[in-house]
Order: structure tokens, then C-alpha cells, then sequence
């Protein structure tokens, strides 16, 4: 099952929006996954704990991860084509 993580600078209704963006595409994916959100602060301390991370482009530099995490950088974090690119491109699907 992947474990995903959202977060959003702007705080945590913003990043609920979001989190149900990704939620509709990894489902129309027909992925299996455990999704939460979180402020950016939040996610930096949580962020090892998840597969991916989606956060704003302008904070993938902020989170220091291991291997196995990977971190997604959006530039329009409402978009489904954008975030089922990424998504695949990261999960190398």
C-alpha cells in the first residue's frame, strides 16, 4: 500500500483540497494507498515516513528524506493531468 503525504504551505484546508485532487487520481489510477495531509512545517518533520510527498515546487528543497520517499514538486497543485504525470514518473510507471 502507498503511503502518501500532501501538504501545503498555506495551511490545512488548502492542503485538504489538494489531498482530494491526488486522492481522484491515484484512485482513477487504480492505485492502493493510505493518503494525509499536513502543513509544510508539519510534513518536513513527518515526511520519511510516507512513499510520496506532493508539496508546491517552491518547498521540495526543504524536505531532507531517505531513499525510499520520494518528494513531488507541483507547479499547479489543483491539476490531475500534472499530478498523474508526476505521480507515474516518480512510482516509474
Amino acid at each position: 500500500m502507498l503511503k502518501v503525504l500532501v501538504a501545503c504551505g498555506n495551511g490545512m484546508g488548502s492542503s485538504l483540497i489538494i489531498k482530494m485532487k491526488v486522492e481522484k487520481v491515484l484512485k482513477d489510477m487504480n492505485m492502493q494507498f493510505n493518503i494525509h495531509h499536513a502543513s509544510v512545517g508539519q510534513a518536513k518533520s513527518d515526511a520519511k515516513n510516507f512513499d510520496l510527498v506532493l508539496v508546491s515546487r517552491a518547498f521540495v528543497n526543504d524536505f531532507k528524506v531517505n531513499e525510499k520517499t520520494k518528494v513531488i514538486g507541483l507547479v499547479n497543485l489543483l491539476s490531475e493531468e500534472e499530478i498523474r504525470t508526476k505521480v507515474s514518473e516518480a512510482l516509474g510507471l
